[in-house]
């Protein structure tokens, strides 16, 4: 090859590269603009769980208001079924654009230990945003009841193995590993009477059908303040503000036996970080409103306002440590 045609071919090479670098800078400058320009149309909010109970409820008080923020409409279609599994593998297969997240629960971080099968992966499939908000679980005891204290139902559950029952709202919720945990961590022999929901659990206990009940402090809010149960303590980290003279497990020896529900909100995996930075910044500002707080405290779901990377904190957290309570408690739940 001459001097000139060695040059010549090196040109066309500059040239070339020139092109490719001036249409991936354009690719880039489109796909910015797309973002910038995100939403240009209606986002969806699948609630993992039926309307009307606390994940359907979190999401609904705040989507009218971001909606308004993102200039778009945001609704919400509940898709329940599987403890919240079979909302979360639809929004687990949706396109990471923004326009399909999901509301779900702790069910989110429990659910892979819980179900012998599950249809995402908590940590693959999903970018977290924000978490709404998080209350505790409470131990109480029927207002009849001649325990006064979590002292005395550890000492009378230890004098009578395997004699003492308990309820939750249901099998694998937050509630029932709290008292799982506490089994383990007092070695307790006691049964868990399982019923379907809040509602029934509530029944039995104020029929004094069972011993005690671990249920989150949302929906004991009516038999508290109703005085038909008397709480005996608390899984927060610290005493809770509503019932400062009821102590946590850890103050009465029971160690690392903290646990909460979260109601909070995620997008499919891949979804354009400046996309999950403005959504976690809208609902952010939303949730620092007086008015949503005080709607929140109401539900029982104290404001909390975590963003992605405490929330991705909490995810890792917690799948391990559901893990191991689900695994020594011997919960596994087959797929039909």
């Amino acid at each position: 090859m001459s001097i000139v045609s060695a040059a010549l071919s090196a040109v066309r090479k500059s040239r070339l590269i020139m092109a490719f670098l001036a249409v991936a800078a354009f690719a880039t400058i489109l796909a910015d603009s797309a973002r910038a320009e995100y939403p240009d149309h209606q986002v969806t909010i699948i609630a993992c769980f039926p309307a009307g109970g606390g994940t359907d409820l979190a999401a609904r008080m705040i989507h009218v208001e971001l909606g308004k923020a993102l200039g778009q409409p945001v609704i919400i279609e509940n898709r329940g079924g599987a403890g919240g599994s079979i909302g979360t593998g639809v929004v687990a297969r949706a396109s990471n654009d923004g326009y399909t997240l999901l509301a779900c629960s702790s069910a989110f971080v429990v659910n892979p230990s819980l179900y012998e099968k599950v249809p995402y992966d908590p940590f693959k499939d999903f970018t977290p945003i924000m978490v709404f908000g998080a209350s505790p679980n409470v131990f109480v005891v029927p207002a009849q009841s001649k325990i006064q204290t979590m002292v005395e139902l550890i000492a009378e559950a230890k004098a009578n193995p395997g004699k003492m029952n308990w309820t939750s709202p249901g099998v694998g919720t937050t509630p029932q590993l709290a008292g799982e945990l506490l089994k383990i961590k007092a070695g307790l022999d006691m049964q868990h009477i399982p019923y379907a929901g809040a509602g029934p659990a509530n029944t039995a206990v104020l029929g004094g059908l069972v011993d005690f009940y671990v249920a989150n402090y949302g929906s004991l809010t009516g038999l508290l303040s109703g005085g038909k149960v008397r709480p005996i303590a608390v899984t927060s980290k610290q005493r809770w503000p509503d019932l400062p003279n009821v102590p946590t497990l850890d103050e009465i020896g029971i160690k690392d036996a903290e646990s909460d529900t979260f109601q909070g909100l995620f997008a499919p995996m891949g979804t354009p970080k400046p996309i999950v930075d403005r959504l976690a910044k809208e609902i952010s500002k939303i949730l620092a409103e007086p008015e949503m707080k005080a709607k929140y405290a109401k539900l029982g779901l104290p404001v909390l306002a975590e963003g992605p990377e405490v929330f991705a904190a909490r995810i890792k957290r917690e799948v391990p440590m559901y893990k191991e309570v689900v695994d020594k408690a011997g919960l596994k739940i087959k797929n039909q």
